[in-house]
């Protein structure tokens, strides 16, 4: 019996239809929460993408949650809820948090050592591995996004004040000529930073050996107190208010609001993340240098070495095995040398591993982009007691009173002194908070 050409065509739709019902190789989806913006989102949705071309078995799902802050609060609700994301990008100023929600992650050296992937803490760049390690050795996160202060200056805007591009000052007192120099051919901005706390009062310290805090700054122990009230912070405060007093310091905001003022022109001295390198490159119609973090030349042992920055990767608890394992294959290739020298180059964070920074170097990239090693050769110095890093707890907390009291010095309606120690005393109640909820 012949079929009519119409049944023939709903057989044939069904043989097909079956033929794409066959059962096919399930990938493990894993999402990852990030706060990666604009050029950097963009690097990461490739980074996910690449991955998932290289192999079948896992998809990585990023998704962006918003600033670092909303990332992490909206991490612990879903903690909460029992649907966390597998992966968290976390800003170092959350580290402490994470360590004392030991129920809430999952060590990085234990997920790598369960998924069976090769994984030697030695190979990552050690003040930066150093930070998210364990007092026990064992790596707690993946470091996947570190940066470092530094400082960025516009070669155009430079040359027509009559400045030499390619000289940016070294020291506190050079930025101030600068600044004036700039503001007399017309710049209407001619300094101003990022990230108050990371770049004035925490780099700062450890730039100048000094502590922030004590213990270590809080390295050592969860019952630290804030010290940066000494002669030295107050005298820096008090040049910055006098540089705003006379137009040549502009506050352009909280958290990384003035980057865009930078990239824009219109300011053309910032102190920053090294990572504003990528956006810059991209985006700024004009001739770009970088320099080291500004010191003050009369101080012993300095410049001594910058703080971390950035974020790093926290696995959250709770997931099945087989998941794990795509995590641990997922960081294993973030670590590959080719990918992560990418990734430095492409973003100006710093090189997650040591041979990702050989390979970086041997192929001649800082040579042929000067300015890009300066965050590597400020972090890869020998760190002290005082200058390994800053971590301490409710440290979002802390860092917002320090921009509370500090906008006080900005607007003239503070002492730069009384800014200081009201900052410490506030800054005090919540580390004795942290400390009081994380005994034992």
């Amino acid at each position: 019996m012949s079929l009519k050409p119409s049944r023939r065509l709903a057989l044939a739709s069904l043989i097909s239809l079956g033929t794409l019902a066959l059962p096919v190789h399930a990938q493990t989806d894993i999402q990852w929460w990030h706060s990666m913006g604009g050029a950097l989102g963009e690097w990461v949705n490739d980074l996910a993408k690449d991955f998932n071309a290289s192999q079948k078995d896992y998809r990585i799902v990023p998704v962006f949650k918003g600033s670092y802050d909303e990332s992490m609060t909206a991490a612990i609700a879903a903690f909460r809820a029992g649907n966390a994301p597998h992966i968290l990008q976390v800003f170092e100023v959350g580290t402490a948090t994470m360590m004392a929600s030991k129920g809430a992650i999952k060590p990085v050296g234990e997920v790598m050592k369960e998924a069976g992937v090769p994984f030697n803490q030695d190979a990552y760049v050690p003040a930066v591995a150093g930070y998210y390690t364990a007092p026990n050795g064992q790596m707690l996160s993946f470091p996947f996004n570190s940066s470092t202060p530094v400082f960025h200056y516009n070669k155009d805007a430079f040359k027509a004040a009559g400045l030499d591009p390619e000289k940016p000052p070294t020291t506190w007192p050079e930025v101030a000529l600068a600044a004036a120099k700039l503001k007399t051919s017309g710049h209407k901005c001619p300094f101003t930073t990022s990230w108050i706390s990371w770049t004035q009062l925490e780099s700062f310290s450890a730039w100048h050996n000094t502590e922030f805090a004590t213990k270590g700054n809080g390295m050592r122990g969860i019952d630290a107190r804030l010290s940066f009230n000494t002669p030295l912070h107050v005298r820096h405060i008090e040049n910055l208010a006098n540089m705003a007093k006379n137009g040549l310091f502009v506050y352009k905001g909280r958290g990384n609001a003035a980057d865009a003022t930078f990239v824009s022109g219109e300011c053309a001295m910032a102190t920053g993340s090294s990572a504003l390198y990528g956006n810059v490159v991209r985006n700024g119609k004009f001739g770009y240098g970088i320099g080291t973090l500004p010191y003050y030349p009369d101080v012993p042992g300095a410049p001594q070495n910058t703080v971390i920055g950035g974020a790093s990767l926290w696995v959250m608890s709770g997931k099945k095995a087989n998941e794990y394992k795509g995590v641990g294959q997922f960081f294993a290739y973030l670590s590959k040398p080719d990918v992560a020298a990418a990734s430095h180059q492409r973003t100006g964070y710093l090189p997650v591993t040591k041979a990702s920074f050989e390979l970086t170097d041997k192929a001649g990239f800082y040579k042929k982009n000067p300015g890009t090693d300066v965050s590597v050769t400020q972090m890869i110095r020998k760190t002290t007691d005082k200058s390994r890093g800053v971590r301490l707890g409710n440290f979002v907390q802390i860092r917002t009173i320090i921009d509370e009291e500090l906008e006080g010095v900005w607007s003239g309606k503070k002492a730069p002194k009384e800014a200081l120690d009201a900052a410490i005393q506030r800054g005090n109640e919540q580390l004795e908070r942290f400390q009081k909820a994380n005994k034992g």
